[in-house]
């Protein structure tokens, strides 16, 4: 299928052709018949990507503000990976559509393929021939309204909310400032509820538009005939309501607000302008200043936008779905008129054309459409206390992976191509002699576009049942999020696949107990769980100058993980597991692995009324690990800091930068301090993904064993046991 993206490093756009999404359970595959330009948002976020590096910088401070926390965090060439990662891909556009539902995925029974529906959001509404949508951010569309209508919706949805938080009554007077797209819908909003308009633009034929639209008057800001209006409307005691629908640069729109506005009114920021409020002006007459949110509440909430998890009518009367639905209800009633808004219509194929002709001023518009071919054919609807680690069975005469030739390429798939995926192992895999990338697997189709543009894969796709069936593909690399680990690794194991699956291998006992079946079902224990601190060359050097141990040893290990950025898909607690549960293997297994065992036991605890823990692992020979998880430390302190004493010897790990080693000796005491510091921090990924390759390559085996894996993994989970518990849970071995 087609898709408008665009690069933001570079600026380019481009009609390209991606995997058709799938239909994933919770929401519907549109296939669009109409979508919607955004002429403020979208040509923003199109000049912004025409600015120099440093430009780009000035316009988004709290994105170089994050750089710089990962710099910290992680260091300059990883962090200059990530960033350069994310500039140089494509992004979509667009968010506001109209379409016919093509396929229904499990749990929807409120639409049926064939119905029109109205998608909003800028991960799912976009500028593309298909689409997947949640449920809540869909609305049927009401019967008679025309498709290019019904597209208006999510911009539609904006300017209610926007109206909403404004709380405006029958037979008050709002200055609406701004009269590009959102303000001309507010300005119909607000007439249709009985409140008397102002508005307030630089362009004469917008301000026109406006009042053939309902509006009272309207006019230049600069000029004198706005506030004249307003004095006239109001007895000259100002406007009951402001609505702030300009973009750009400007105070201007902020201090005409607190000049034009009546005691105690209400300024209500629906658009993106600056607001360096006058104190003096809004102080005076005390204003109260709002922000509408987008389309309303559920708005950058997952659990309410991907997982489908309705707010109570009782307590959240318009969500942002009911917004949705409300909008198209008034215009299909005749309440709101969008045709007057509609500039210009264009075929889909000339979306680049179109978007450079609004860019460069040729095309003047309030409102543009694409148009979508009509589909060749009809869709069908598609169908839609004491925790054991569990024995490992591998059955006799099992499968083996044979050697393979010496100059035939190791061929790899990768399932998911997210930030970890794209910026800490297929930068190392790209570059490896003796590997082809075969497929990448998503069901986003931009996300698979995206690497196989950057890596070179030969194929993208959204379907894995096709990749898990061909018989040339070597081995899977699973890098999605953690709930589908450990289905995907079973699937692939029976497929006869090598699997590489990032931390966690599973989220729960059943989970974990059922990778393992599928090893004792298909005889394939080909796995590699993406532990890689162990790989760590500094770690792996100071290890070995600590040499062999003699007695027990305590091991203390902190993990300063920071707090996580609002809306970050690791928060979704119910589905993905916790952040412990998330990330706690790789600190486990580093441990172990510097111990030389397994755990036998854990024993957690948690500070009250958050996720910072306490985790004490015992070992078989009397040894312990502490790993204390923490997420309310000091951003600027470095992340992980590891001390392990026995024999009178401390090993010291400074974050993956420095490590030394204390010891008393026959000879006096001896210190060795690693030589210089790294050119950056690694963590072991390229070490670990040669040690995978090689063993693919030679059918040798797998790096670290299956029952370590699992016995990591096992204690990864009993700390929410033991959590749950508040004692000690024995980590029973299965027989």
């Amino acid at each position: 299928m087609k898709q408008v993206v665009q690069n933001y490093k570079s600026g380019e756009l481009a009609v390209l052709d991606v995997p058709v999404p799938g239909c994933k359970p919770g929401g519907v595959l549109v296939r669009t018949a109409y979508s919607l330009i955004s002429t403020g948002t979208e040509l923003m976020k199109v000049s912004e990507a025409g600015m120099s590096m440093l430009g780009k910088a000035r316009s988004r401070p709290d994105q170089v503000a994050k750089v710089m926390q990962s710099v910290a965090t992680n260091g300059v060439p990883a962090t200059y990976r990530k960033v350069m990662g994310k500039l140089d891909s494509y992004t979509p556009l667009g968010y506001s559509l109209c379409g016919v539902v093509e396929q229904v995925g499990a749990g929807i029974d409120d639409v049926k393929v064939g119905d029109l529906v109205a998608c909003a959001g800028n991960e799912h509404a976009l500028h593309a021939e298909l689409n997947w949508v949640p449920k809540n951010l869909y609305a049927p569309v009401p019967d008679g309204l025309a498709p290019r209508h019904a597209a208006f919706g999510t911009v539609g949805s904006i300017a209610l909310q926007g109206v909403r938080q404004g709380e405006s009554r029958l037979g008050e007077v709002a200055l609406v400032i701004g009269l590009g797209l959102i303000g001309q819908l507010v300005v119909q909003l607000l007439a249709a509820s009985g409140v008397r308009v102002v508005g307030a633009d630089p362009d004469p034929v917008r301000c026109e538009l406006a009042e053939r639209l309902g509006a009272a008057a309207c006019g230049d800001p600069a000029s004198a005939a706005v506030e004249a209006a307003v004095a006239e409307l109001t007895g000259g005691h100002g406007v009951d309501q402001v609505y702030l629908a300009a973009g750009g640069g400007s105070n201007q729109p902020v201090e005409l607000a607190a000049r034009l506005c009546r005691d105690r009114g209400r300024v209500v920021d629906i658009g993106k302008c600056r607001l360096d409020l006058p104190w003096n002006a809004y102080y005076e007459k005390e204003l109260d200043v709002r922000f509408s949110r987008s389309y309303g509440p559920g708005r950058y909430d997952p659990e309410y936008e991907l997982e489908g998890r309705d707010y109570p009518i009782g307590y959240v009367r318009w969500t942002e779905r009911r917004n949705l639905a409300c909008f198209l209800d008034l215009v299909a009633r005749g309440s709101v008129d969008v045709e007057p808004l509609v500039s210009h219509v264009a075929d889909f194929d000339d979306a680049v054309e179109t978007y450079q002709r609004l860019k460069d001023g040729d095309l003047k518009a309030v409102a543009v459409l694409f148009r979508y071919p009509e589909p060749a054919g009809e869709a069908e609807e598609a169908e839609a206390p004491a925790v054991a680690v569990p024995a490992v069975k591998r059955p006799s005469g099992g499968v083996s992976t044979p050697a393979r030739a010496a100059k035939t390429p190791v061929r790899l798939a990768f399932v998911g191509a997210g930030n970890y995926a794209t910026s800490m192992l297929l930068p190392h895999l790209a570059q490896r002699d003796g590997v082809e990338l075969s497929t990448v697997v998503t069901t986003t189709a931009l996300s698979a576009a995206n690497a196989q543009r950057k890596f070179g894969f030969a194929e993208a796709t959204t379907d894995l049942d096709a990749v898990l069936g061909d018989k040339s593909i070597d081995a899977v690399f699973v890098v999605t999020r953690h709930s589908s680990h450990a289905e995907l690794t079973r699937k692939a194991l029976l497929a006869g696949k090598t699997v590489f699956v990032e931390k966690p291998l599973a989220l729960t006992e059943d989970e974990l107990a059922g990778v393992l079946a599928a090893v004792e079902e298909s005889g394939n224990d080909r796995l590699q769980v993406g532990f890689n601190r162990r790989f760590a060359p500094l770690l792996q050097e100071a290890r070995q100058r600590f040499g062999a141990r003699t007695g027990p040893a305590s091991l203390r290990y902190l993990v300063n993980a920071g707090r996580l950025q609002h809306g970050s898909w690791y928060l979704q607690q119910g589905t993905e597991g916790s952040r412990f549960a998330g990330e706690g293997g790789h600190f486990i297994d580093t441990a172990s692995w510097l111990l030389g065992a397994d755990p036998v036991s854990v024993y957690a605890v948690a500070a009250s009324g958050n996720e910072d823990l306490q985790v004490v692992l015992r070992y078989p020979d009397g040894s312990t690990a502490t790993i204390s998880y923490v997420t309310n430390g000091a951003p600027g302190f470095p992340k992980e800091t590891l001390d392990l004493v026995a024999d009178g010897k401390v090993l010291r790990l400074d974050d993956f930068v420095r490590a030394s080693l204390f010891a008393d000796g026959g000879a006096g005491r001896k210190r060795w301090v690693s030589s210089r510091l790294p050119k950056a921090r690694d963590k072991g990924q390229n070490a670990e993904l040669a040690a995978f390759i090689k063993a693919v390559r030679t059918g040798g085996p797998m790096p670290v064993p299956l029952e370590s894996l699992v016995a990591t993994t096992a204690a990864t989970l009993a700390v929410q046991a033991g959590l749950a518990g508040g004692a000690p849970v024995t980590l029973a071995r299965a027989r």
